[in-house]
């Protein structure tokens, strides 16, 4: 279905059952993401539809409030998934969620919405998810939990740390620079040299090889991943949507024009959030990892951005190293049956979904 842009404002959305119906109203979905508090790349259509156009949830819908003149003023996309709430409770529930923070690994949930339209978009939130368990796993600490179905509460955070970046800010300690200049200058006696592919710029091949060195630190380390192959499809998409000011953007070591190292994320706004990554590990003894992050916060930073968002994950690097402050998302449930009770109780009780793995940076999804 497609909203006639003269239709006078109503409480009731447009609803819509296949993404590429959502096409006319993208860029007034990314302008209602960029001026809602804790918006963030997640929010935006381009991850969202991509979500939606890879994954196997056989029940999504968005709906859409359009005022008189057309603009987007609210954007709710939800599905019923089937997932482990809890680590440690090994049977899947089937529950109602927002669309692209499954298995998908998004952080910083919203619901998008002017505040004129906070009851209309929880009006039919709750009509929507009136029935079934509500799992909402990562939810931004500034959204406005008004449009949530009724009954969700907030059971857990999950670590999710930012740094504040700028021109004349320096990261870390002096002793920290010092030991970055001191490596670089290793690595380039390597052979080692570092490439940014930034927005719009990033190609398939790039992300197969971001994926390539991720397997080869994951395999290294003997920890289990969620960024495999499979996920390929997906984040390509992302690509057919991204530009000049946003999208997936990636930062390379090469030596003898092969990659050993990549740090992978999403330039928002003003804000680089980094996904995933991972390098050689013939390299560890020189720090890679850690300068491949250090030359992605400088290379960022000339380009406007100034908040570093390192995501989930609590890993002692981010704080001891580059000097993150610390931030929550919040994890909101509504329990129906047994399981998702039992899931809920884990969750009250501390053993929260938060950093998947360690070993430095990359040791995280």
């Amino acid at each position: 279905m497609v909203a006639d842009p003269g239709a006078v404002a109503s409480a009731t959305p447009w609803r819509f059952r296949a993404p590429e119906q959502l096409a006319p109203y993208e860029d007034g979905w990314r302008e209602l993401a960029a001026a809602t508090p804790g918006g963030s790349y997640f929010t935006t259509p381009d991850w969202v539809l991509a979500v939606w156009e890879t994954s196997a949830v056989a029940d999504a819908e968005a709906a859409v409030w359009i005022d008189g003149d057309g603009r987007v003023e609210a954007v709710l996309a939800l599905a019923r998934m089937r997932a482990r709430l809890h680590p440690r409770v090994p049977i899947p529930v089937t529950h109602w969620g927002l669309l692209g923070y499954g298995d998908d690994a998004a952080d910083h949930g919203v619901v998008l919405t002017v505040p004129h339209r906070r009851a209309d978009v929880g009006a039919w939130a709750r009509g929507r998810c009136r029935r079934g368990t509500v799992w909402m796993p990562a939810v931004d600490p500034d959204a406005d939990p008004v449009p949530f179905p009724r009954g969700v509460r907030p059971v857990a955070r999950t670590v999710c740390p930012r740094l504040a970046v700028a021109p004349d800010r320096a990261v870390g300690s002096a002793g920290f620079r010092r030991l970055m200049a001191r490596r670089g200058r290793q690595l380039t006696g390597e052979g080692v040299n570092f490439r940014w592919v930034g927005p719009g710029e990033v190609t398939r091949a790039d992300l197969e090889t971001v994926l390539r060195l991720h397997r080869v630190r994951r395999d290294h380390l003997g920890t289990a991943t969620g960024f495999t192959p499979r996920r390929l499809e997906l984040h390509a998409r992302l690509l057919d949507r991204a530009d000049s000011t946003r999208g997936p953007a990636v930062m390379f070591a090469e030596a003898d024009g092969v990659a050993v190292g990549a740090v992978y994320g999403f330039r928002w706004q003003d804000t680089f959030a980094y996904y995933n990554g991972g390098w050689d590990p013939a390299y560890a003894r020189l720090s890679l990892g850690t300068v491949l992050l250090d030359r992605t916060i400088a290379t960022t930073v000339a380009a406007g951005v100034r908040t570093f968002d390192f995501l989930r994950g609590s890993e002692a690097y981010k704080f001891a190293s580059f000097g993150a402050e610390q931030r929550w998302d919040t994890q909101w449930l509504r329990p129906k049956g047994p399981v998702a009770r039992t899931a809920g109780v884990a969750l009250r009780l501390g053993k929260a979904l938060g950093a998947r793995s360690s070993g430095g940076p990359a040791g995280r999804r």
